[in-house]
């Protein structure tokens, strides 16, 4: 019997959500990446159970009857299939008495459990972050390619980048030269000779 083992590699990116890791192992299997190779870890493992709402005798009475006539349809069918002869006014009968059993056993469970849980949930388990791992030897050209994608995506309204302390400081454009009919640039400076006048 083969138990069980962690993936072996070097991660390449982490995410916080399932969709974003299966994106990037999108990306590369479109660049013809040996996606044989990657592998999707789900990290820090965490129990979710989201109430969906109050249960009632009325919806309690719904749920056993819609339940119990998906199995009268099944057994009704089955009995159709291996039988032939029989009709399909056997299988009605299959439906109702399927929804009958299963209202009488709804209510009855949640007579018995009304105390303890009067409410409907959906329980899950779901991880912290995703982290894609792909062998050793292929971590370069996986980086490579997925930084190539979000480099081509086109980002919009993107907020300016803001200078570094360590950035060398702008070179200022020089000032315009003056015009050549101007008066005197500096107080020092002569000022221009009246027009002759003849």
């Amino acid at each position: 019997m083969v138990f069980p083992t962690l993936p072996r590699g070097e991660v390449i990116a982490t995410y916080e959500t399932y969709p974003e890791a299966q994106q990037a192992v999108d990306v590369l299997a479109r660049a013809d990446f040996p996606v044989a190779k990657l592998s999707i870890v789900g990290s820090d493992l965490k129990s979710v159970e989201r109430v969906t709402g109050k249960l009632s005798w009325g919806r309690v009475a719904v749920a056993g009857a819609a339940s119990g006539a998906w199995f009268g349809i099944f057994i009704g069918l089955l009995l159709v299939i291996f039988n032939p002869a029989t009709s399909f006014a056997f299988v009605i009968a299959a439906v109702l008495i399927g929804a009958g059993f299963g209202t009488l056993f709804g209510v009855v469970s949640y007579a018995v459990n009304r105390r303890r849980r009067d409410y409907t949930s959906v329980a899950q388990v779901i991880a912290t972050s995703y982290s894609v791992l792909v062998d050793s030897e292929l971590v370069n050209r996986a980086r490579n390619l997925i930084a190539g994608d979000h480099q081509a995506a086109p980002v919009a309204d993107a907020a300016p980048v803001a200078p570094h302390p360590s950035d060398p400081p702008p070179a200022r454009a020089a000032p315009p030269a003056p015009p050549a009919d101007a008066g005197p640039s500096h107080p020092s400076d002569p000022p221009p000779a009246p027009p002759a006048v003849g």
